[in-house]
């Protein structure tokens, strides 16, 4: 690809973020502003800023690659990320609205009247951001690798200086403007160039052969294998290798493979024919944390399913980054109609991923052996339209990913910088604020920096599976039913949460590799969410007695219309609040 054109793409997006980020600073004032607009922001443009942080880099660039490496099965993804908003609609948007908190600690702490419930709800929004900031980082620094031969550090060291530049300046007010702009970005981004792709395709003879098990080669090609790793076959396969195979080195030789698994050195060149299968790769061997969830998929295909369908779903309620944005609504009826807008507006991008993976497969199938899956939709145009036209159309996929990554990593900064200010820093000012922005991110940029990672649409998956596992439990529970106490809501994030937290540090640094308990691992939601619900369940019925004075008002709040709670319900709520304050020395 022809960096002279993507180069001033993305620093095109750089600059109009950085000032429709100065648009919003100009109209930032109060500390309202900085942490919720001021509970300002209208359906229609919460609903397009939601989407413009929501669809990261899993979205834009992830479910392409898992598509081309897995095939159709991987479109459970898109399908769980968009009907997580329903379930969001349903049991959570407009109460969490009425709730009158800031972020999730302070929902929490308004429920239950417990600051130790509190603390801990500011760790895992905490976990869940970093977690989820990681993967918007490598990103970044894979985009800016493939297209322009930069170090892979250097990418997600922009979206940081760029995200903290914009939170810092004008906090949440800034960032809606920015979000709302690059999801219509990527929109474009996506559609425009798909549709010349589909023409490409259809004057190629339109193959249907792009989702057959393994993809093939559609022509001779030449790939060099830039970490250690194991081909596995089929059946046997004849190549032509330079470099490095079962220990034996070849130059320029044909080599007959036969089936099973081969090694293969760093370096490595293999020249596959025409009509050749694409082998299974895998670097679980390497020691490094760039293994993808393949090979689970493989061996536990129903159970990794089940548990990814459940992670998605349920996750979605309990992310920073999109829980905050329902605190900026006016009202509970403009939470309810920002969700379904919401629906509308992802539902639409998310026809589009899955286009450039089926495509990938037939395209550019090597991408699955050198660990490059996500950069699919990246590369696409160049394979299949060629000449200046691909420039402009790779150019403008270009602008569009960065603008993931700077969308997301904005909403998950803000969401981070919030918890950090109201419950780590000594003050909630705005310039402790601005301190708590540089800490949000320092963490992830440091972790994206010294570590590799899963494709990012796996990333992404693990932290749904934590966000599911702790918040999921908490605000159901916590908006639906009267006897939660504060207890049974630490208990139940400590045990759900943690389990979760757990297996996914397994998962990324590669432990077990292969087996159940590696399934168990990597998709923990069919066992960490239910363990999480009972563990609430049952501690808050063995501590009935400490249910929080003044719930009944507190859920009134939650669940009646804006204008009936003014009265008695919101001095009832003050009451509690006051009355748990003085108690807090007592913990949970």
């Amino acid at each position: 690809m022809n960096e002279n054109y993507s180069v001033p793409a993305v620093a095109l997006v750089v600059v109009a973020t950085v000032l429709v980020g100065a648009f919003g600073l100009r109209i930032s004032r109060t500390t309202s502003d900085f942490y919720v607009a001021s509970r300002t922001v209208g359906p229609r443009l919460n609903a397009a800023a939601i989407s413009g942080e929501y669809l990261s880099a899993a979205s834009f660039l992830g479910i392409a690659g898992l598509v081309l490496v897995q095939g159709p099965d991987m479109l459970w993804y898109p399908v769980g990320y968009t009907a997580g908003y329903l379930v969001l609609l349903l049991f959570v948007a407009a109460p969490l609205r009425r709730s009158g908190a800031y972020t999730l600690p302070d929902f929490a702490e308004a429920r239950l009247g417990s600051q130790a419930v509190r603390r801990l709800a500011g760790a895992f929004v905490v976990g869940v951001g970093w977690l989820y900031l990681l993967p918007q980082l490598q990103g970044a620094g894979l985009t800016l690798a493939v297209l322009t031969d930069a170090p892979d550090w250097f990418g997600g060291v922009l979206v940081a200086v760029v995200v903290v530049a914009t939170v810092a300046a004008g906090g949440m007010r800034s960032i809606t403007f920015v979000q709302a702009f690059q999801y219509w970005l990527k929109l474009t981004a996506l559609l425009v160039p798909a549709l010349f792709l589909i023409l490409a395709w259809q004057s190629h003879g339109a193959p249907r052969d792009a989702f057959d098990e393994p993809p093939a080669f559609r022509e001779r090609r030449l790939v060099q294998f830039d970490a250690t790793l194991d081909l596995k076959l089929s059946r046997p396969l004849t190549v032509t290798a330079t470099g490095t195979v079962d220990g034996r080195r070849y130059e320029d030789t044909r080599v007959r493979l036969p089936p099973g698994a081969h090694h293969l050195e760093r370096g490595t060149r293999l020249t596959f024919d025409r009509g050749d299968p694409v082998p299974t790769a895998d670097r679980g061997g390497n020691g490094a944390m760039s293994t993808s969830l393949a090979a689970g998929r493989e061996e536990r295909p129903l159970y990794a399913t089940y548990g990814l369908i459940l992670a998605t779903f349920l996750g979605t309620m309990g992310l920073p980054h999109v829980v905050v944005r329902f605190y900026t609504s006016p009202h509970g009826v403009a939470a309810r109609r920002t969700t379904v807008a919401v629906l509308g507006l992802i539902g639409a991008f998310y026809l589009l991923p899955p286009v450039y993976g089926a495509l990938g497969r037939l395209y550019a199938p090597e991408l699955s052996l050198t660990g490059d899956a996500d950069a699919a939709v990246l590369l696409l145009p160049d394979r299949m339209i060629g000449g200046v036209g691909a420039n402009l159309l790779g150019a403008l996929v270009a602008g569009g990913a960065f603008a993931a990554f700077l969308s997301t990593a904005s909403g998950l900064t803000m969401a981070v910088a919030g918890v950090l200010t109201q419950d780590v820093l000594p003050s909630r000012g705005v310039r402790h604020f601005r301190l708590g922005t540089v800490l949000a991110m320092a963490v992830p940029l440091a972790a994206s920096v010294l570590v590799g990672g899963l494709p990012v649409a796996d990333a992404v998956g693990l932290a749904f599976a934590v966000s599911a596992s702790s918040f999921c439990p908490l605000l159901v529970l916590g908006i639906w039913w009267r006897r939660l106490t504060p207890p049974g809501a630490a208990a139940g994030m400590l045990v759900g949460g943690g389990a979760a937290l757990v297996a996914v540090g397994a998962t990324m640094a590669g432990y077990p590799g292969t087996g159940s308990l590696h399934a168990l691992l990597a998709w923990p939601a069919l066992w960490s969410v239910p363990l999480g619900f009972v563990t609430m369940v049952l501690v808050s019925l063995a501590t009935a007695t400490r249910v929080p004075p003044g719930t009944a008002a507190i859920l009134a709040r939650f669940h009646l219309p804006e204008e009936l709670t003014d009265g008695q319900v919101r001095a009832a709520v003050s009451g509690t609040a006051s009355a748990a304050a003085g108690a807090k020395e007592s913990g949970v």
